[in-house]
């Protein structure tokens, strides 16, 4: 998957937290703390996520918008 593939899901997330009423603010908090608890699994950190795995972000772009 390249960035700008990357990038046009996460917008796709934006637009459909947009449209069921979170505001700007909101939806970035919301899609910065997914990303970030993802990278944590990662090294160096190997942590485990406190996002569950339904919700977690490779949940998450595996699903198609509808």
């Amino acid at each position: 998957m390249n960035s700008s593939t990357i990038i046009q899901k996460l917008w796709n997330y934006c637009h459909v937290l947009r449209d069921d009423g979170m505001s700007y603010g909101d939806y970035v908090e919301q899609l910065t703390y997914l990303l970030m608890a993802d990278e944590r699994t990662k090294a160096p950190c190997h942590q485990q996520s406190p996002v569950p795995e339904l919700y977690s972000w490779p949940s998450l772009i595996k699903k198609r918008r509808r």
